[in-house]
């Protein structure tokens, strides 16, 4: 493998990927295997990582990202909230080249590695990385028709953050583990005030991965992130449109 820019050259110790990989990532199977090598070394070696996680790099990470594909829409754009080391942003992108992916991330230190990552990858017309906090980005931030989230944070927190990015008629696209269905009820009031109209418990790569993914679906309506979050869009527009016609 080649090593991240400033770093030796380490021994690659994850494990090899099991046979369903190559049907879930296909010819980019030699690039989910290198990032699976770069989260197993850099990525333990900066923190981004438990070492206690490599062992179990593929089933529990890359694959149960991938398959979050069958449930993403056709050549969308999508911002995943909190990336970290990139989950699950990267292995979406090497399965979906469809899709136009920005990483959102706070933290120096992951987004210096998710760039790394992006370059080595080849990934760079596809993949863009954005440091900061989404609350933080809202008004300069494009809207997107789908945000994904792993393992971020509560359902409702996870929504408030993620929603007001969000395009009209777009959806948040949440990996969640085995009690999904209780959080998302516990949630419902919570989505709704942000302009969620529809919401279900998906599951993503049955008969693929073991077990399947559960997914959170989050559909919005005209108004992403409700009513309130609408108007400072709009107040921020028009802020924007008076500054433009007092440069001209």
């Amino acid at each position: 493998m080649s090593a991240l820019p400033g770093e030796g050259r380490p021994e690659p110790n994850p494990p090899s990927p099991p046979e369903v990989a190559r049907e879930i990532f296909g010819e980019r199977l030699p690039d989910a295997v290198r990032y699976a090598e770069l989260l197993a070394e850099a990525g333990v070696r900066r923190g981004l990582l438990g070492p206690r996680e490599v062992p179990r790099l593929w089933e529990r990470h890359l694959l149960n990202c991938a398959v979050l594909s069958e449930v993403v829409p056709e050549a969308v754009t999508v911002c995943d909230v909190g990336s970290g080391a990139g989950l699950p942003g990267i292995p979406l992108a090497l399965v979906r080249p469809d899709l136009r992916i920005t990483l959102l991330e706070p933290l120096l230190r992951r987004t210096t590695f998710l760039q790394e990552v992006v370059e080595l990858l080849g990934l760079e017309e596809q993949v863009s990385v954005v440091r900061g906090r989404a609350e933080e980005v809202l008004n300069s931030f494009a809207p997107v028709h789908v945000v994904t989230a792993r393992a971020v944070a509560p359902l409702d927190r996870l929504a408030g953050w993620g929603v007001p990015l969000l395009r009209p008629y777009g959806e948040m696209l949440a990996i969640k583990g085995d009690t999904a269905e209780e959080e998302l009820r516990r949630a419902r009031a919570a989505l709704g005030r942000l302009g969620v109209v529809h919401s279900e418990v998906l599951r993503a790569g049955v008969g693929l991965v073991e077990p399947p993914s559960t997914v959170v679906r989050a559909e919005v309506g005209e108004s992403p992130g409700g009513v309130r979050f609408a108007a400072k869009r709009a107040k921020a527009a028009r802020r924007g449109n008076r500054a433009g016609r007092g440069a001209r």
